[in-house]
């Protein structure tokens, strides 16, 4: 019998754990709209699941941030204000500084090499005007960063973090010039960590993020911002 309870254990957990990255991604790419509602019976028949796996994945992207659960309404994808995006980001400046400085000192070649490689395609995007390929190669190169710091507190207080600000960066608009700042400061990091520059990498982290601050707010879709008639923009922000 116990033969049998292990590996249904683990396969339960699995697929818990793929229902939680699909939503997350549903979510953090924009398809799922904030304050949208989730439906449980079209999400059940699109994973091909039933509804105790997605229960257990609401509740805890409820818990990270991206949902909200109502009392007898179902869930909701959470929509932040602009003080709350400009506060979060605020956060996440120093704890990428304190990743990107832990990362000089541990960072392996491998890790670097991929980095590198990430980096390269985000500029390709980048000059395509693919913006969600541009988007999922700027979040591959910031996690990298992060995870090359070996510090696992930190890596999981920035998830937690970034994963509610992830739709602001991604809906706010840029102009020329700052879509070029953006791509020199990722060329920037690239030499930085190479040459394993842990205080000015940690300082461009930091001025990165905080140059984001304005613009993404401005743009982020919650109500106070659509009645100053900012609202949502169709384009990816650099990040």
């Amino acid at each position: 019998m116990n033969t049998f309870a292990q590996p249904q254990s683990i396969l339960r957990r699995s697929l818990h754990l793929e229902v939680v990255q699909s939503l997350r991604e549903l979510i953090l790419t924009g398809e799922f709209e904030p304050r949208s509602r989730v439906n449980e019976v079209a999400l059940c028949e699109r994973f091909g699941i039933s509804r105790t796996p997605l229960r257990e994945a609401i509740k805890l992207l409820a818990a990270e941030g991206l949902l909200e659960l109502r009392p007898n309404r179902g869930a909701r994808v959470a929509a932040l204000s602009e003080v709350e995006v400009a506060e979060i980001l605020q956060v996440i400046g120093p704890l990428e500084a304190a990743g990107a400085e832990l990362a000089c000192g541990r960072i392996t070649e491998g890790e670097l090499a991929a980095i590198e490689t990430a980096h390269l395609d985000m500029v390709d995007a980048w000059k395509a005007k693919d913006y969600d390929r541009y988007f999922a190669r700027n979040r591959q190169i910031h996690d990298a960063i992060m995870a090359a710091s070996g510090n696992g507190a930190l890596q999981s207080v920035y998830r937690s973090l970034s994963g509610r600000v992830q739709r602001a960066r991604f809906s706010a608009h840029k102009t020329d010039e700052q879509w070029a700042r953006a791509i020199d400061d990722h060329n920037l990091m690239i030499i930085l960590l190479r040459r394993r520059d842990a205080t000015a990498l940690a300082q461009l982290m930091r001025d990165h993020i905080k140059s984001k601050r304005i613009i993404i707010s401005a743009a982020y879709s919650a109500p106070d911002a659509a009645k100053r008639g900012s609202g949502r923009l169709r384009g990816a922000a650099p990040s």
